[in-house]
């Protein structure tokens, strides 16, 4: 059994085959103010078209840094979770196209490639040494691959910038105009900057002789996710540093997921991920991810980014840090429930097959087109057909139950409320998401 060459675990008592990482290195230090004025942008609907919708609508703590639900609505909704409307006046044109990520450990330095197909990633070989679809036209200055990240959510029309015509932001973003001046970033930066406790804020930070760019702002965002959302103290943890010991069905499920289920030859490391990407025939529900101009209802994964037809449906493997809190699962939500997504990794194509559409979790939206490819032959076989995990039936129910109990035994004591927690109010004096339960 194995934790990614790191550690060699016996069962009950951990045998470390080298140190553990230094902390310091595995999650840098950040600026405590900068994480402060991050918090407060994370959760200010000051940095959408609209005005009414912030990063912490589709990634709140309360929902696991995620949203709760499959497929979120973005803008043209109200509310959180699976509680979240779509406005009649103004309705959105779709459901967002892939399930919203939960941000722990994104702060980590081994996270390197970002998103469900790693459009953006750390590449030596590209202008400022991060690959983006914006390529050339990506601004510079971002301390870190997360921080690029942050950028790029309030460039989509669905998610932060709005419709077309709503507003400078939205037009601007359905014309393109992102980097330039007049562009999206610039416009935001503009508006934070018009703000005296941002414009105060970040004076402490950048000088106040320096103009605030949108770029700043990805900093500060970044600085406050890697501050907010870090998990390394779970039971799993305490087990792996002798500091406590996993019993029960947590101890068997971790002998399954490093022995026997082969867990691991994905899910590795300090976060149960290798950070690749794999073809595991997940149900694709929804939208789909399409190019401009295109209408079908697929998404092919790593094969957008790459071209490669090798690449298609294959999506980054996850961590699984947290993962009892983060529901649903896979690129499109289509799982709302972990057994049935730790069952789909023991037989992929017959759980392809039989996929139900009441194990998604979807927010009301009768407009909506969600069933086009799981209900077309054609488009499962293809999905079949691209799959590269190999059946394990050999696992019981019992086993599958210990599976979980071990996948449990990796959240932390929190429940994902974080260090800062969500502010009473934003300096933009925008209302808040309001969160029920």
């Amino acid at each position: 059994m194995r934790l990614a060459g790191m550690l060699a675990i016996t069962i009950g008592v951990p045998a470390l085959a080298g140190p553990l990482p230094d902390a310091n290195a595995v999650f840098p230090e950040v600026s405590f103010e900068s994480a402060e004025l991050g918090q407060l942008l994370f959760y200010d609907p000051i940095l959408s078209g609209n005005k009414n919708i912030s990063c912490g609508t589709c990634h709140h703590p309360t929902l696991g840094t995620s949203d709760g639900v499959s497929l979120g609505i973005g803008e043209g909704g109200f509310g959180l979770g699976l509680h979240r409307m779509f406005d009649p006046e103004n309705p959105p044109e779709e459901r967002i196209p892939r399930n919203a990520p939960a941000l722990w450990n994104l702060g980590a330095t081994e996270f390197t490639r970002m998103f469900h197909d790693g459009r953006v990633e750390l590449d030596p070989a590209e202008p400022n040494g991060v690959r983006t679809p914006l390529g050339e036209e990506m601004l510079a200055g971002a301390k870190n691959i997360l921080a690029v990240q942050a950028m790029f959510p309030v460039l989509s029309g669905d998610e932060m910038a709005g419709h077309y015509s709503e507003s400078d932001i939205s037009k601007a973003a359905r014309l393109g105009q992102n980097s330039q001046e007049g562009g999206v970033w610039d416009i935001i930066a503009t508006r934070v900057a018009s703000i005296p406790e941002y414009r105060e804020r970040f004076d402490a930070i950048i000088g106040a002789d320096q103009p605030i760019g949108y770029v700043d702002i990805a900093n500060a965002l970044a600085d406050f996710i890697a501050f907010e959302w870090r998990s390394d103290d779970s039971p799993f943890d305490r087990h792996i540093k002798g500091e406590a010991s996993l019993s029960g069905g947590a101890l068997r499920g971790m002998e399954l997921f490093y022995g026997k289920a082969e867990c691991d030859s994905c899910h590795s490391g300090q976060f149960q991920t290798d950070h690749d990407f794999h073809a595991i025939a997940m149900p694709q529900i929804g939208p789909g991810k399409s190019a401009p101009f295109e209408s079908h209802f697929r998404d092919t994964g790593r094969m957008l980014v790459t071209g490669a037809e090798a690449d298609a449906y294959a999506f980054r493997t996850p961590s699984l840090r947290n993962v009892t809190v983060t529901a649903p699962y896979g690129h499109s939500g289509a799982y709302a429930d972990l057994r049935d997504v730790v069952e789909h990794h023991l037989d992929p194509v017959a759980s392809l097959r039989a996929y139900s559409t009441d194990r998604a979790a979807l927010p009301e939206f009768a407009e909506a087109e969600d069933w086009h490819i799981v209900e077309n032959e054609a488009e499962v076989n293809a999905i079949a057909d691209a799959n590269s995990l190999a059946p394990n039936s050999g696992l019981s129910d019992a086993e599958v139950d210990d599976i979980l109990a071990f996948l449990a035994a990796l959240k932390d004591d929190n429940d994902g409320r974080g260090r800062l927690g969500v502010p009473e109010s934003v300096p933009s004096g925008l209302p808040l998401d309001a969160v029920t339960q």
